[in-house]
């Protein structure tokens, strides 16, 4: 099992951020929620913030979890932590991913996204 933080950042007007996984890359082209990996010993919003840190150069504040997903695919697990976010700090600078969009929540199933995180944008319908 792996453990995930991903961000669900909220822009002013209510929209959420969606991020295009990168060629090369584990199901790329398929869009997410930002974020990534937590290193063993770390608490997940302190992964959650180096993530974001390093693959949207900007910082955020955490309003709060969501419902945890687990997603089995063929190979592995993953253990995926949403969070509530909105941009502290910085602008957006893509280092990591493809494309960005802000989406109405009712427009996030226009897109191809991971299977993981699809019922957490099902959640926030």
């Amino acid at each position: 099992m792996i453990n995930v933080v991903c961000a669900i950042i909220r822009n002013p007007q209510g929209k959420v951020l969606a991020c295009q996984r990168p060629e090369g890359k584990l199901f790329a082209d398929k869009w997410e929620f930002p974020g990534g990996k937590i290193e063993p010993g770390e608490h997940p919003e302190h992964a959650l913030s180096r993530e974001i840190l390093e693959e949207l150069s900007c910082e955020l504040s955490v309003l709060r979890p969501l419902d945890v997903v687990t997603h089995k695919y063929d190979d592995f697990s993953i253990r995926l932590m949403p969070y509530l976010c909105i941009i502290k700090s910085g602008k957006i600078n893509l280092r990591e991913h493809n494309a960005m969009r802000w989406l109405e929540i009712k427009e996030c199933c226009e897109l191809d996204w991971s299977a993981a995180d699809i019922p957490i944008w099902r959640a926030l319908l």
